[in-house]
C-alpha cells in the first residue's frame, strides 16, 4: 500500500491540532526542549507525563516545511520528506496489518487536517512561525521529533510530542473540541497510531533505547 495525497481527503479522525498560542500571548521559537523542570506530574489525556515548558516552535516550523509548507501541508508528504518513500510506503504497510487500513488512512488524514487547523488557528491569534532551521530536515528533523516526544523514561508519548509542539494547555484545549466533534476514539486512534509508528522510526533510526508506550 503506497502513501498518497488521497489519504488527505479521507475522512478526517482529527488530532491535536497544532496551534500555536498559549494564553493569548505569542510563544518564542526555541530548540527543542530536554528535560527539566518543566516536568511535571500531570498526565496526558492518552498516556504518558505532560510536559509544561516552552514549546519548540523552530521543530514545528521544520515540519510544516517538510509537508509543503503552511498553504500545502500534507503530513504524508512529511514523512516522505523525513524518511524516504521507500521507508514510508514500508511503514505504512506495516501499520495497515496492525491496525487495518481505514483507521491508518484516518490517522493521516486525522495529522493533515490537525496541522493545517492549527496553523489557521495561529493566524488568526496573530501568531507567526519562526523560520524552519535550515539544517533541520530528512532523517535529522525525524530524529528530532523523536526526541521532543520521549519522556523521562524513555518512552515515547504522541501527548509529550504535542505538548512541545504546541503546549500542553493549547493540547488539552484542541483535544477536548476534537472529543466534542468526532468523539473520543477518533482522538485515541490517531495518539495511539503515532506512538507506534514514531516508536518504529526510532528504531529504524538505530535509537533501541524508545520504549513503546503501553496505548499502541
Amino acid at each position: 500500500m503506497k502513501i498518497s495525497r488521497k489519504f488527505a481527503t479521507a475522512p478526517a479522525v482529527l488530532a491535536a491540532a497544532l496551534g500555536l498560542a498559549l494564553g493569548g500571548a505569542t510563544l518564542t521559537a526555541v530548540a527543542a526542549p530536554a528535560h527539566t523542570q518543566a516536568e511535571s506530574h500531570t498526565m496526558n489525556w492518552f498516556g504518558g507525563p505532560a510536559y509544561e515548558g516552552a514549546p519548540a516552535l523552530e521543530v514545528t516550523a521544520a515540519l510544516v516545511k517538510a509537508g509543503g509548507g503552511a498553504e500545502h501541508f500534507t503530513f504524508d508528504k512529511a514523512l516522505v520528506s523525513m524518511l524516504g518513500e521507500k521507508t514510508v510506503n514500508a511503514e505504512v504497510a506495516k501499520l495497515t496489518q496492525q491496525y487495518g487500513e481505514q483507521n491508518v488512512k484516518n490517522f493521516i488524514a486525522g495529522m493533515t487536517f490537525a496541522i493545517n487547523d492549527g496553523l489557521k488557528r495561529a493566524t488568526e491569534a496573530g501568531v507567526k512561525l519562526p523560520a524552519a532551521p535550515a539544517d533541520l530536515t530528512g532523517v535529522k528533523l525525524a530524529k528530532t521529533l523523536v526526541t521532543a516526544g520521549t519522556a523521562p523514561d524513555n518512552t515515547f508519548w504522541s501527548g509529550y510530542l504535542f505538548d512541545k509542539a504546541i503546549s500542553h494547555k493549547l493540547h488539552n484545549q484542541v483535544m477536548a473540541d476534537i472529543d466534542v466533534k468526532f468523539g473520543h476514539g477518533a482522538d485515541e486512534n490517531t495518539h495511539k497510531i503515532l506512538n507506534q509508528a514514531m516508536h518504529d522510526v526510532a528504531q529504524a533510526l538505530g535509537d533501541k533505547n524508545v520504549k513503546l508506550a503501553s496505548l499502541h
